[in-house]
């Protein structure tokens, strides 16, 4: 890898309380030498103004309750038109497989589902980050 991720920005969009997964990332990451930014509860909005702000490498979104596909959406769009669509965008938590292709298709670049390991989450980081 040649550059150290700086910062990864952990979020659970809108109301969605199941953070338990997302959590236990975040704490692996800060165990792994990540600088963790994690927040709850931001409206889609939010996510992109805090992955802006915060000039993270990666915006890492969890989602337990079907309402993923239109936060990612306007995070990806904002993040193209502010020229940061380097920043790698993940998505974590229960994924229906239906969306999988669509979320190929809008640039999601990993999707970890029940049962991935904080391992995974973290060579995917490493071998993906631009």
């Amino acid at each position: 890898m040649d550059k150290k991720i700086r910062r990864v920005l952990l979020t659970k969009a809108e109301q969605d309380c199941h953070d338990r997964g997302v959590r236990y990332i975040a704490t692996k990451l800060r165990e792994a030498g990540y600088e963790v930014i994690y927040s709850n509860f931001l409206y889609p909005e939010e996510v992109l103004n805090t992955a802006i702000q915060e000039d993270v490498d990666v915006v890492g979104i969890s989602s337990s309750t079907l309402g993923h596909m239109p936060v990612l959406r306007y995070v990806k769009k904002g993040l193209k038109k502010e020229g940061r669509d380097d920043i790698l965008l993940i998505l974590g938590g229960i994924i229906p497989d239906d969306d999988l292709q669509p979320l190929r298709d809008l640039g999601v670049e990993g999707v970890f589902g029940p049962g991935s390991t904080a391992e995974e989450f973290i060579q995917f980081i490493d071998r993906n980050v631009v």
